[in-house]
Formats: C-alpha cells, sequence, structure tokens
C-alpha cells in the first residue's frame, strides 16, 4: 500500500500544471501568442493582452470538446472589439459578422443607441425600422446590460468604440435567436422583429454581380453586388461601363459591398478612369517593426487598362461599404477622379492575414496591415466628401444628392 502511494504521489508532482496533450491548450497559447507578435492594431485598442491570457489559459485547460473551444476563442476575439478580426468557422451561437450580417447601424450618442441607418431592402428596412429610433432592449435585455454581457474582460475603461462595437455585434444578432428589439421614437415605446420573416443573410441573394441601368439626363448607374472578391467582376464591369459609354456622367454604387473582396478587382475597376500610373493606398506592417525595429510600408499603385472614361463620376457609399468596397472609396478620392457622397463607411481596421491553428484546424482572419488614405488619413477615419445623413423620410437621400450634384456640373 505504501509503495502504491508513492508511485502515485511520484506521478502527481512530475505532471505539468496543464497537460501538453491538450490539443486545445496548445491551439490557444499559438493563437494567442500569433496575435502578440502579428496584430496589426494593439496600439489602437484598450486592450491588455497579457491579461487575455491570464483570464482565458485556465479556461482553455478545462475544454474537452471543439465547440466549447471555438466558443471561447469567440470571447477572445471580442477583447479586441474588430469587426474585421474573426473565426473562419462558426456556431449556430456565433453572432453574424458586421456589417455582412447586420441591418441596422447605431452610433452612441449622449448615452443613447440611435439608429444612425438601415439596410435597404432588409429585414430591419420591411419591418419599419427608421433612423433616428432609439434602441431601448434587445431580446428582453436593457440595452447596456445586454452590452456588458459581451464586453471584454482586459479591456481597460471600456469606451464609446468598444460600446458600439458591442450595440452592433448584438444588432447582428446570432443564428439560432430571432432579434425582438424595443425601440423608442417621438416619445412611443414599440416592438419591432425584425427576423420574423426570415433570416438576415436570406434577404441578399443576387442574381448578378453587377447591375446598371441609365438615369434621367443620361446619367448611367453602376451597382456592385458585394461581389468584390469575385474576379470575374473585372470583365463584367468592363462590359457594363462599354453599354453605357455614351452617358455624360456617371455613378458607381458601392453601398451593397459589406463582404469586402479583392485589391485586384479594385483596382482592376479604378483602373479604367485613369490615364497614368497612380498611387490608390498606403500599406504599413507592424508585425515586422515590432520583429526588427525597422518600419516597412509601400504605396500600392493602380496602372490605366483599356480606355479611360473621362466623364464625371461619383461614389456612393454608406455603413455597408466594407473592407474593400472602402479601399476603393478611398483609391477614387486619391486618383481625385470622383467625389465620394454617402454616410461614413462601415470602418474596418486593416488588411487581413489568416493562419490554421495546428491541432484544431480551426481558421482564424485578422487585421494584420494597416491601410492609408494617400493623404495619411487611416481607411476606417475617412469622411466622404459629401456627407449624408439618412432620415425617416421615404426615398434614397444618397442616390438623390448624387444626381443633385451631377446635374449641377453637367448642366
Amino acid at each position: 500500500m505504501k509503495k502504491y502511494f508513492i508511485f502515485c504521489l511520484i506521478i502527481f508532482l512530475n505532471k505539468p500544471l496543464f497537460s501538453q496533450e491538450n490539443i486545445y491548450v496548445k491551439d490557444f497559447i499559438y493563437f494567442w501568442e500569433t496575435f502578440r507578435d502579428n496584430y496589426g492594431y494593439f496600439d489602437n485598442r484598450q486592450t491588455d493582452w497579457n491579461k487575455v491570457k491570464e483570464i482565458y489559459l485556465p479556461e482553455a485547460q478545462k475544454i474537452d470538446n471543439r465547440t466549447e473551444f471555438i466558443s471561447m476563442l469567440e470571447r477572445v476575439i471580442a477583447e479586441l472589439y474588430d469587426n474585421h478580426t474573426h473565426l473562419l468557422t462558426n456556431l449556430s451561437s456565433s453572432y453574424r459578422l458586421t456589417p455582412s450580417g447586420l441591418d441596422i447601424w447605431p452610433e452612441l450618442e449622449n448615452n443613447k443607441y440611435i439608429i444612425k441607418e438601415v439596410r435597404a431592402g432588409s429585414g430591419a428596412d420591411f419591418c419599419g425600422i427608421k433612423p433616428g429610433m432609439e434602441i431601448i432592449q434587445i431580446n428582453n435585455l436593457e440595452i447596456g446590460e445586454a452590452i456588458m454581457q459581451i464586453t471584454g474582460k482586459a479591456i481597460n475603461n471600456p469606451g464609446k468604440e468598444v460600446k458600439e462595437w458591442a450595440i452592433r455585434t448584438l444588432l447582428a444578432g446570432n443564428y439560432e435567436t430571432k432579434r425582438v428589439l424595443k425601440l423608442s421614437y417621438n416619445g412611443e415605446e414599440f416592438i419591432r422583429e425584425p427576423d420574423k420573416d426570415k433570416d438576415t443573410y436570406s434577404y441578399f441573394k443576387y442574381d448578378t454581380n453587377i447591375k446598371s441601368k441609365i438615369l434621367e439626363n443620361n446619367i448611367g448607374y453602376i451597382i456592385i453586388n458585394n461581389s468584390l472578391g469575385d474576379e470575374t467582376t473585372v470583365q463584367m464591369f468592363d462590359s457594363v461601363l462599354n453599354s453605357i459609354w455614351n452617358t455624360r456622367a456617371l455613378i458607381i454604387d458601392l453601398r451593397e459591398t459589406p463582404g469586402g473582396g479583392s485589391s485586384i478587382v479594385a483596382r482592376g475597376i479604378m483602373s479604367r478612369f485613369i490615364n497614368e500610373p497612380m498611387p490608390y493606398q498606403v500599406h504599413l506592417l507592424p508585425a515586422e517593426e515590432k520583429l526588427t525595429g525597422v518600419k516597412r510600408g509601400w504605396v500600392e499603385y493602380v496602372y490605366p487598362r483599356g480606355i479611360m472614361y473621362d466623364k464625371p463620376l461619383i461614389i456612393l457609399v454608406n455603413h455597408w461599404t466594407g473592407s474593400m468596397g472602402e479601399g476603393i472609396a478611398i483609391g477614387f478620392d486619391a486618383l481625385n477622379r470622383a467625389e465620394i457622397i454617402g454616410t461614413r463607411m462601415a470602418g474596418l481596421v486593416g488588411a487581413k492575414y489568416d493562419f490554421k491553428l495546428p491541432e484544431t484546424g480551426i481558421g482564424v482572419s485578422y487585421s494584420a496591415e494597416k491601410l492609408f488614405h494617400v493623404n495619411g488619413t487611416p481607411r476606417e477615419n475617412y469622411v466622404p466628401d459629401i456627407l449624408v445623413e439618412p432620415d425617416d423620410k421615404p426615398g434614397d437621400l444618397i442616390l438623390e444628392t448624387a444626381i443633385k450634384f451631377l446635374n449641377e456640373k453637367i448642366k
């Protein structure tokens, strides 16, 4: 009996505090170190990344299944309050991506969460939600309580940016719970259910990458339907542009491009509007400076392609102009080739890199490169030339503003 006790004691004393055989611990450490060394925006976050490890490593030691691990990693990523950083897999309990899965854009004003824009053609739009309404509750939770529940534990003094990230995440909702919103407007409180008929993503299925038409006064109008990640969009754009070549002016609508895309597509579109090589955005890679002490950055150029369309040009943007859509907008501004009209954009930070966790194979996408307008403005801080604030009246105020501007220019 004594020998048996000594044998068990030896095993216990030689056992590490957590088992290195635990694949979830291994992958968490790999995840944490990859972000520590490569994430591009720690200097813009209020996040204590060392504290993140202190909080979540003990939790990882207790995890014994993939579902729990994915859920934990989602909460770790939430510590960065960065909508451009996410896992490449999800659970039914996962929040939809913002802005792709979001149909209501709120902002914090005087301690109230006010809707600034509603995505056209969405469930929120169809159930009568409008700009100017205040959000009181989400799924029977007071808004402040709901925000506290998803705000990271390692964020120092969560401010406006954190709270707005949280409210937008909550409003995007998850895949298993239909949203029930209590709103207030003009002194009246009421309930709206944007998911009552179908899921958010179901409202946005497109039959073509690009649509076009000719508006009154021979103004061309091209709509890009969330297809900036499809390289065939370049050839389709060429075809559409050729079909409306003889217009007096052109509007390119980027208000339904929340899903990001490829710089090949962005440069392919912009290249039809210049006649000499021109810079359109600046990149900075913080990880290299962190590793070597030497800063690395570069300027990306657009080169002319095909015959140049030289008539007046307008680019329409809104809060669903995301990632590469934002890159095109600041690019046209840098090229001094178009007027940008609309709301502020999605404000997604940086260019993304992807990696896979070695044990579980879970994919991760994160903001690695910082991106800037050629004038030095961070892409996420860009403000359109003509800023439009949507109101609660019928119609398309952003498009109407663009048409009015062009009619004055070409009369």
